[in-house]
């Protein structure tokens, strides 16, 4: 017997679980022993609070949850023990596995006679179909056909799934190691949530209290942190599943990270160059919480949610939080309304801009190239001949138009000056247009990064902190091109 992930999420994150408690490096590492560890944990838990009653949303009318069996409480032994040790059985029909291959036994996984042998349904599979149902299976068959290795992992599913608003958070990805780590975060935090509700006599599973996306991007870098010593690797896919089973309504929300988000969150935790950066700025993105409970945690990061809307969403992701602009309020606590520059130059990071760019927008490197090198000599410039006003205009323009004609005076005032224009026709279009005198669609977006060097610059000659308390507020006025 040798398993391999075959890119089904559930199916990989039960098996992952497995190959985290058995503490091997991978399913190929797998022997039965570790099978039967797995095994031997859910008949004494599964049977029990608190996971008796966590598992309702995964595995609804199973015998683990069946409410006649409250008062026949060896009827729940009994199919845990049909359920955990089919892999066992050596008599077989003549039906494969179609997960891994192997045969399917000889077995009813229920105590009723009302279902085939050997196939599952929904209290077996999250989100398979109940009994009866043909829609969605192969030559019209009632059921899965199941292996007793295929049926026991996806037992192991919940143990590896973290509890999130009532639902199960499932995470997958193509990469092994990834993959294998979350389910060892979610298995870990599992078995001591059982071991403390058991002691405390508590009936239910605690619930995290972050909300899917955000418990998502906390728990990679958590990975990514452990793992800074290791090279750049092809970018790895991320998704989380949050689903419930319940009877009273399945339900499926999917959350794909993109892959050049990956890349970029990879290259960030890895290198220590961007830390005091990133964290500043993930600070800044929690929730804020007006409560005066001491225990009171935020349930959500704004900046790891919006990670998720990249790179559709860029220009607004830079201009929030790259460049420091406050938002239109999305809800009373939401932190980006409270963003402003006057507070926060202090966080604004070109390095860390460069990465994005390079890593989520691809953008090619002599764009950001000439946008470092114009920033630059308007940063002298501005600092040198105390141009306040030029900063004003710069950082609150709304017409192309008037971004342009603000560039041209001030490299015609620099010539006068006897210096050097501060812009040349090569790097206006490259930052600006696209030739023939077109603006880029995303102007505004060449406008921010210009800024963000700018802005930088101006910190470190230490202009800006004197300066900025005759700036004007920011608006959270819709920034709209005319």
């Amino acid at each position: 017997m040798k398993l391999t992930y075959t890119g089904h999420p559930f199916y990989d994150v039960g098996l992952a679980t497995i190959v985290a408690m058995s503490e091997k490096n991978g399913p190929e590492e797998l022997e039965e022993s570790d099978l039967e560890k797995m095994a031997a944990y859910i008949q004494e838990n599964y049977v029990v609070n608190p996971l008796k009653s966590f598992l309702t949303v995964a595995f609804p009318n199973s015998g683990f949850v069946q409410p006649a069996y409250e008062s026949q409480p060896e009827k729940r032994i009994e199919y845990a023990q049909v359920v955990s040790q089919a892999y066992q059985q050596d008599d077989f029909l003549d039906e494969i596995d179609p997960f891994n291959g192997l045969p399917v036994p000889k077995v009813r996984y229920s105590l009723k006679n009302e279902i085939p042998l050997g196939y599952a349904f929904r209290e077996h599979v999250p989100l398979l179909t109940g009994h009866g149902y043909i829609n969605f299976h192969a030559e019209a068959n009632n059921g899965l056909p199941l292996s007793g290795v295929s049926l026991l992992i996806f037992q192991a599913l919940p143990m590896g799934c973290f509890k999130v608003s009532g639902k199960l958070l499932a995470v997958h990805s193509d990469d092994a190691t990834i993959l294998q780590k979350f389910a060892a975060q979610a298995l870990l935090f599992n078995r001591k949530a059982v071991l403390a509700a058991k002691a405390a006599q508590e009936k239910k599973m605690p619930e995290n209290e972050r909300h899917a996306r955000t418990l998502l991007i906390e728990k990679l870098s958590e990975i990514e942190q452990q793992r800074k010593d290791l090279p750049d690797e092809t970018p790895a896919t991320l998704t989380a599943y949050h689903f419930s089973n319940s009877g009273q309504g399945a339900e499926l929300t999917i959350y794909p990270l993109p892959m050049e988000v990956g890349d970029f969150l990879r290259s960030l935790l890895r290198n220590p160059k961007y830390e005091t950066s990133w964290k500043a700025l993930v600070q800044r993105g929690w929730q804020l919480v007006k409560s005066k409970k001491s225990d009171t945690l935020p349930q959500y990061n704004r900046l790891y949610e919006d990670l998720f809307n990249l790179p559709e969403n860029a220009g607004s992701f830079i201009s929030t939080y790259l460049l420091r602009r406050p938002t239109r309020q999305r809800s009373t606590d939401d932190p980006t309304t409270t963003y402003t520059l006057h507070k926060e130059a202090n966080l604004i990071s070109w390095d860390l801009t460069n990465l994005f760019l390079r890593k989520v927008l691809k953008m090619e490197k002599n764009r950001i190239e000439q946008i470092r090198i114009l920033a630059d000599a308007l940063a002298d410039y501005i600092s040198q001949e105390n141009d306040q006003r030029l900063f004003t205009r710069l950082l609150y323009v709304k017409r192309y138009d008037d971004l342009r004609i603000a560039l041209i005076k001030a490299s015609q005032a620099s010539v006068r000056l006897g210096k050097p224009p501060l812009v040349t026709l090569d790097g206006f279009v490259e930052v600006f247009e696209v030739g023939n005198d077109l603006p880029y669609a995303d102007w505004k977006l060449g406008r921010d990064l210009l800024l963000i060097r700018l802005i930088e610059q101006l910190y470190q000659k230490s202009w800006l902190q004197t300066h900025v308390d005759q700036l004007p507020v920011e608006s959270d006025e819709a920034d709209q091109t005319e």
